[in-house]
């Protein structure tokens, strides 16, 4: 499974951005052509991308590419143009329906056949940020075997619920929980909205560890100066390594005896708990292998 701890934006009409950021170790790097683009620039910045696939597919970053909205009518050409070897995935802003996700899904097919690529191996990240996308959230993650997350956009779903974007986010709970629990239900990652405020390091650990809880997989970032301290939040420390470490060989003995349950450190411990120690512990070896 795809490592989404971190997705840093990029915009597409920065050159020198786009070379150095599979450098900054994010988990993947989006090549922004859609809200960090004026659209003077959209056409340059799809040539950028283009041509800069190859360099980025020699970086451990995993490569997305943030198209424009179905509604603009220029998701054909950014497809059309950004679909080559080397890409991994394209995000898809203002998801509302399946039919947002299926129409994306048929040009990139068709992409990727023009380009000689194996058939579905461009990834689809749905984006929800607004009220509409994030009721539609499960359909749109069961959309097609394409869809590998769902992702949170709480800046413009804000807006288009008529509230202002606080620190705290109190208004963005319910959709955030939700978007979460409809990602888990059709098996897929969930990917928690961005922090926007640069110079606010405490107010994305507490963003990023409420994200945590609510069973997201990692963050959109803004700034590289995100990368480092989101990657260690969604990341399993030593500890929880060695005591998972500890439950899946109590519990492999126990089970070795006929027992479907122990006690450790004064807790019980069923089959759940086991596999969960089990994910967490192959997590752990993918992150440090």
């Amino acid at each position: 499974m795809m490592r989404m701890r971190t997705l840093l934006f990029t915009p597409g009409n920065n050159l020198r951005m786009l070379y150095k950021a599979g450098t900054l170790g994010a988990d993947a790097v989006i090549l922004d052509l859609e809200d960090a683009v004026p659209m003077a620039d959209k056409e340059t910045a799809r040539l950028f991308v283009r041509d800069i696939l190859p360099a980025l597919a020699q970086q451990p970053s995993a490569v997305f590419v943030r198209i424009n909205a179905r509604a603009t009518g220029l998701n054909e050409d950014d497809i059309a143009w950004s679909v080559r070897p080397g890409l991994d995935g394209v995000i898809l802003p203002k998801s509302e329906s399946a039919e947002d996700v299926l129409a994306a899904a048929a040009l990139i097919e068709q992409a990727e056949r023009a380009q000689g690529m194996e058939a579905g191996s461009v990834r689809l990240l749905p984006l929800l940020e607004t009220a509409r996308g994030v009721a539609a959230a499960r359909d749109v993650a069961a959309a097609h075997e394409r869809v590998c997350a769902l992702s949170f956009g709480g800046v413009d779903f804000s807006r288009d619920m008529g509230v202002e974007l606080s620190r705290e986010g109190r208004e963005l709970a319910y959709a955030r929980a939700h978007v979460s629990l409809m990602a888990h239900a059709e098996g897929k990652l969930a990917v928690d909205t961005p922090w926007i405020d640069i110079h606010d390091p405490d107010g994305l650990r507490d963003h990023a560890l409420a994200a945590r809880q609510l069973g997201f997989h990692g963050k959109l970032l803004i700034h590289p100066s995100q990368v480092a301290p989101v990657n260690e939040l969604f990341s399993p420390s030593p500890e929880a390594l060695a005591y998972a470490g500890k439950i899946v060989e109590e519990f492999e003995a126990a089970r070795a005896r006929g027992a479907g349950a122990i006690s450790l450190d004064g807790k019980m411990i069923d089959e759940a708990n086991y596999r969960q120690a089990r994910d967490l512990l192959a997590f752990g070896a993918d992150l440090n292998g």
